[in-house]
């Protein structure tokens, strides 16, 4: 196996808090974001985020790390609602960088 063979890139992503058509009611603030590298999170010193939203971000981030087809809405559709019904708050999710990983350095199952 070349000594590149096993490479991949993944998106860096940043969720961002923007407003939606309604008042927000959830513990976020328009401008709030935290940064998504390879399988680490990071969030701006001082910073929280709410922990309701962020369980309804997570499954999404992965398939947004990857590339997609063109016409697939994952491509296409970058705000995400916030989870609880009566809270106008958005999550925008861009992809910001590319970065290349290794399978060798992230799991132990060899290719064949």
């Amino acid at each position: 196996m070349s000594d590149h063979a096993d490479e991949f890139v993944l998106y860096d992503l940043r969720v961002e808090v923007v407003a939606g058509d309604r008042e927000m009611v959830c513990d976020h603030q328009v401008g709030d974001y935290f940064e998504v590298s390879g399988e680490s999170l990071s969030f701006p010193p001082g910073q929280t985020f709410p922990m309701y939203p962020l369980a309804a971000l997570l499954p999404l981030l992965p398939a947004k790390q990857r590339e997609t087809h063109p016409n697939d809405w994952m491509t296409t559709d970058s705000d995400i609602a916030c989870p609880d019904p009566l809270c106008g708050g958005r999550f925008r999710i861009t992809r910001v960088a590319e970065r290349t990983f290794r399978h060798s350095e992230v799991t132990r199952v060899p290719l064949e």
